[in-house]
């Protein structure tokens, strides 16, 4: 299977993102509504908690409200408040010897619901290079220009709650924070709809790991690598899942803790199994290697390289062909 990816500027949502908005407003419908859910809240309500937890979006908010127009259920799926339960796997570490601080990370996700671009924008001024996942301003992992990189995983548990979807959590935490510990503390106070683990790291060194989710309390934790589980008591509803993270997650620390580990060697694991999927179902979509003290970000996939920094985006497209996978 092939996917096209698109690198693009674009500082604020405009008509390029309107076009993408209506191309694919079946899809981010057939996602918000989800399977088996209740009434979606009231535009009302969902701008509300956005004007309580993050009122700094709410302004870009209003504005991609306005470049729909009239459209029954934008405001709920822009809003991204009570988004439906998405169960797919991922791997981060954080790696701070030499070459680094670096924050590598794989995104596992079926390949034809996740978007197409990478971009760069500057919703408040200060860039932000993302892999953009809609509807709107979802950030599955990014850097500011300030040196700070946030990067999610989903946590392990099916509980659903009264709160954001993580990728416009993590979009709001590029856009107004400089430095990890304040960035920890937006994790801690806004509420999140899912069990999800976060990562952040700052161009210092930096770093913490997050475990959010809606039926238990935050916690931050110093562990370096994160996959797709939290503690066993939490995630026992998923125990395949849970053993499939474990195995990443551990074979992701032995690389950090091993004699002779370098950022290069970590890179490569990742690129390898258990860490990098086969998998139909949720495949590795792409790997990241940030570097936020070089303001640098590279895209991977086995046999190519993409390259942006901070200050020189270069907008251009990458065809990668996943070959057959594995059902």
């Amino acid at each position: 299977m092939q996917k096209c990816f698109l690198s693009i500027c674009e500082d604020t949502p405009g008509n390029a993102w309107r076009e993408r908005f209506v191309a694919g407003h079946a899809e981010a419908e057939a996602w918000y509504r989800g399977s088996g859910r209740g009434t979606p809240p009231t535009a009302a309500e969902c701008a509300a908690q956005l004007q309580r937890h993050m009122p700094e979006l709410l302004g870009p908010y209003e504005r991609a409200r306005a470049l729909v127009g009239e459209d029954a259920l934008a405001p709920q799926i822009l809003s991204q408040f009570r988004p439906p339960p998405l169960l797919h796997g991922c791997t981060q570490a954080v790696w701070l010897g030499a070459d680094g601080p670096a924050l590598v990370r794989n995104y596992d996700y079926p390949l034809d619901i996740v978007s197409d671009h990478f971009e760069s924008t500057r919703w408040f001024g200060r860039e932000v290079i993302s892999k953009g996942q809609r509807p709107w301003g979802g950030c599955l992992d990014g850097m500011n220009a300030d040196g700070l990189v946030a990067s999610v995983t989903f946590g392990g548990s099916p509980a659903q709650g009264l709160g954001f979807s993580i990728i416009l959590i993590v979009r709001y935490i590029l856009e107004t924070c400089s430095q990890v510990p304040e960035a920890v503390a937006a994790l801690l106070r806004i509420p999140v709809a899912q069990s999800q683990n976060v990562i952040v790291l700052d161009k210092t060194g930096a770093y913490a790991t997050v475990f959010l989710g809606p039926e238990r309390a935050p916690f931050v934790s110093r562990t370096p690598v994160c996959a797709n589980h939290q503690e066993s008591s939490v995630s026992s509803g998923l125990s395949r899942c849970v053993a499939n993270s474990m195995a990443r997650q551990q074979a992701a620390l032995f690389a950090l803790e091993g004699s002779g580990a370098t950022l290069a060697k970590l890179t490569e694991l990742f690129l390898t199994a258990p860490i990098y999927s086969r998998e139909a179902s949720s495949p590795t979509v792409y790997s990241a290697v940030y570097r936020p003290a070089a303001l640098t970000v590279d895209y991977l996939w086995p046999g190519n390289v993409m390259t942006q920094r901070i200050g020189s985006f270069r907008p251009g497209k990458y065809v990668h062909d996943y070959g057959a996978l594995t059902r």
